[in-house]
């Protein structure tokens, strides 16, 4: 039998508990309670404009009421394509009230994969940022897709003769919706489809209590939360499952602020720190390196030192981002977590308030077991420091893969999570991800982790972003090469990194080639697409094979 050992225990904060009560209610439930008791309090602050609890509330129940009129109902799968704004939250909570289950839809999504999305879910109705419909009528056709509501923020994009309007909807229909039970262990809340960076995007079917769960175990692990007085800044995408529980949901539940802003700027980011002190900080190693980079980031240091807490997810924090920032803020607000989209997302995360155990993505959340397992055969755990594949079990781990009972069958294992990253515990219960499962690189018989490789260059002085990967190779199976982005201002040979990689690595780990770029492959919350620089190095072997083939035939 796995897990169970809790070693973790012993270090969490001495007013965190490791089991916490999860309300058994759905998510428009928690959304209506924060509405009922604090309604004078600022739910958003968006530009110019701000929202107050009671505002929230109603138009939430408002725009229920005209779904509801539309014909959506419990169980029907709803797309919601937009960047952060209030009317893609507002959006949110009335199709979740109504039992409908939203389909999170990136906004950057090109024709084809808003396509297979709405395809695979089976969505019904959409709703959309009026100035990216263009990309929806396109596909339209080839979906079930009956309704498609368009709002706009700012300047309108335009009149469009086929969609209804989300403003007329809102002013036409009272907040008054249809009340539906649902039960929120088995009823999904979101359908929360994968980055596809390891393959075919899957939807993740995640429950009202999934969410729930994991928005409460967020707010245990907090620092001195106080309900109705916290601030949080929403900059990572809500539409990402990161940016949904650790701003939206966990706002919401317990009755913040959020200052919500639609992309990230560097220097709107930071002027909105001084403007309205937000109190935490979810963002991703990006934003941190973009921060730290900032030519005037010294005028913003008492600002950014008193935020409560920032929390990186999404990719792992290099050691030389977290030592900048900390450089700069004087403190240790900076902490590293880890999540995955099968739960939730957060599993594990440094605790706040004291140092972070650098490279370390911290302790299980309360409620939640974890352990390493042998990556063979998946059924031995494995002991202290020993690397193999972290699998997880807990109230926010997902209910199964949308339509695809086999991938659910190899991802939930007795109830366990297994995630694909290959990881370590320490004896203090501390955990830490090696790699990807499937980035792992296999050169000459050598098993070889990126992030090896990664550390060593983000500690060299010219390099501003890098990622290993391994590229097919005839004599050594794969090679590792690393993509570099420089510093602005800054030169450099691939002998140069060649060699330097090589006083620091093994000499089987060290890069046999690097390339140089301007930028890097990203998901929109700043995960590297490194199977995206994978594909390109098999395209082009497959170019020079098929001119080697057609040079022969002459």
């Amino acid at each position: 039998m796995l897990g169970g050992k809790f070693t973790w225990y012993k270090n969490y904060p001495s007013d965190v508990k490791t089991q916490i009560e999860i309300p058994l209610k759905s998510l428009g439930e928690i959304f209506d309670d924060s509405v009922a008791q604090m309604p004078d309090t600022i739910a958003m602050i968006f530009g110019s404009e701000q929202i107050s609890y009671a505002q929230f509330g109603e138009q939430v129940n408002r725009f229920a009421t005209a779904l509801a009129a539309l014909g959506i109902q419990k169980g029907d799968r709803v797309g919601l394509m937009g960047p952060n704004s209030p009317q893609w939250e507002v959006s949110f909570f009335a199709v979740l009230k109504l039992g409908a289950i939203v389909v999170q839809t990136n906004p950057m999504y090109v024709e084809r994969e808003i396509s297979h999305q709405m395809i695979d879910a089976g969505a019904s109705s959409m709703i959309v940022w009026d100035a990216i419909y263009p990309q929806v009528k396109a596909i339209r056709n080839e979906t079930a897709l009956k309704n498609v509501i368009a709002f706009h923020f700012g300047q309108p994009a335009g009149e469009f003769a086929d969609v209804l309007e989300y403003d007329t909807l809102l002013k036409q229909y009272p907040p008054s919706p249809p009340e539906v039970k649902i039960d929120p262990k088995e009823d999904t809340a979101v359908l929360q489809y994968t980055g596809g960076t390891t393959g075919v995007s899957k939807g993740v079917m995640l429950t009202h209590f999934n969410l729930v769960a994991n928005t409460y175990q967020v707010m245990e692990w907090a620092i001195d939360l106080q309900y109705g007085q916290e601030r949080i800044l929403t900059i990572l995408p809500v539409f990402h499952v990161y940016g949904m529980t650790n701003c939206v949901n966990y706002a919401v539940a317990c009755a913040s602020t959020q200052i919500v802003m639609p992309r990230f700027d560097a220097t709107q980011i930071l002027e909105a720190i001084k403007l309205y002190k937000p109190t935490s900080f979810p963002g991703a190693p990006t934003m941190y390196t973009a921060i730290n980079s900032h030519p005037r980031v010294g005028e913003y240091k008492e600002d950014l030192a008193g935020i409560k807490v920032c929390i990186s997810g999404s990719a792992p924090l290099p050691m030389e981002v977290a030592h900048r920032f900390e450089a700069i803020t004087g403190g240790g607000n900076l902490v590293e977590g880890y999540g995955l989209s099968e739960a939730s997302p957060v599993t594990h995360c440094n605790p706040h308030g004291r140092p972070s155990r650098i490279g370390s993505i911290g302790l299980p959340f309360p409620n939640t077991d974890s352990t390493i397992v042998d990556l063979e055969t998946g059924t031995h755990e494995l002991l202290p420091g020993e690397i193999g594949e972290l699998v997880i079990k807990g109230p926010q781990v997902m209910k199964g893969y949308w339509n695809k009972p086999e991938e659910t069958a190899k991802a939930l294992r007795d109830g366990w999570l297994y995630t694909g990253d290959i990881a370590k515990m320490d004896e203090d219960g501390y955990f830490y991800i090696v790699d990807r499962k499937k980035d792992m690189i296999l050169a000459s018989g050598y098993n070889i982790y990126p992030r090896d490789i990664e550390e060593v260059l983000y500690e060299h002085p010219k390099v501003k972003e890098a990622v290993a990967a391994g590229i097919p190779d005839q004599y050594r199976g794969e090679t590792v090469k690393a993509y570099i982005v420089l510093k602005p201002g800054e030169t450099a040979t691939e002998q140069e990194f060649i060699d330097y990689c090589r006083t620091k690595l093994a000499a089987f780990k060290a890069p046999r080639i690097v390339e140089f770029r301007d930028s890097l492959p990203r998901t929109i919350v700043g995960k590297v697409l490194r199977r995206v620089l994978i594909d390109e190095e098999k395209a082009k072997l497959a170019q020079m094979e098929a001119s080697a083939t057609q040079e022969g035939d002459k």
